[in-house]
């Protein structure tokens, strides 16, 4: 796979960013996997280095809307330790044909490394006003409901739909910008 053109250039403005397991391959099934992704958003909220504004995460990608003084370094720290430590999980866990994939799909110039999780890239997409954040948004809540998992983006756990509606998410997302 090539490297991406997409680039984040103004950092005052949230961006859309898509992060998508190599391969599509279904991790994202398994709770204790989604729980590595929430909590590494966490980390980097409560030590100030990352605004989340909102967030699905579907079997094998996420889609999320995030803002950061250096958006780029703070998603690629995130990418790089979310994928090392669910590749320890699935190590612990012995998940051995998982583990196989990723090793058969890294890529070529990868060579610091036995396995690749995550596909390069996020294409950030920027949002400089609140229609295009709306409209991203209701693409991110809308999309288990366009791949069928659930009638009602409430019903999808792993999303900020229920932060929207003044319910309590899994993770805490600026609902103000």
């Amino acid at each position: 796979m090539t490297r991406t053109r997409y680039k984040i250039y103004d950092t005052i403005y949230p961006h859309f960013l898509t992060c998508t397991i190599v391969g599509w391959v279904p991790v994202f099934t398994r709770r204790e996997t989604v729980d590595i992704v929430l909590d590494s958003w966490r980390f980097l909220q409560d030590n100030g280095r990352l605004a989340l504004y909102g967030y699905v995460i579907l079997e094998n990608h996420l889609h999320l809307i995030a803002s950061a003084q250096d958006l780029a370094r703070q998603i690629a720290e995130f990418k790089s330790f979310t994928a090392t430590k669910i590749i320890e999980l699935l190590k612990a866990k012995r998940v051995d044909r998982l583990l196989q994939q990723f090793e058969r799909l890294k890529a070529k110039h990868k060579d610091d490394r036995a396995h690749q999780f995550w596909q390069e890239g996020s294409h950030p997409q920027q949002i400089d006003g609140d229609e295009i954040m709306w409209q991203k948004l209701e693409y991110i809540h809308n999309n288990p409901v366009v791949r069928g998992y659930v009638d009602d983006p409430l019903h999808w756990r792993y999303s900020s739909a229920r932060n929207y509606a003044g319910q309590v998410g899994l993770v805490p997302v600026t609902t103000q910008w």
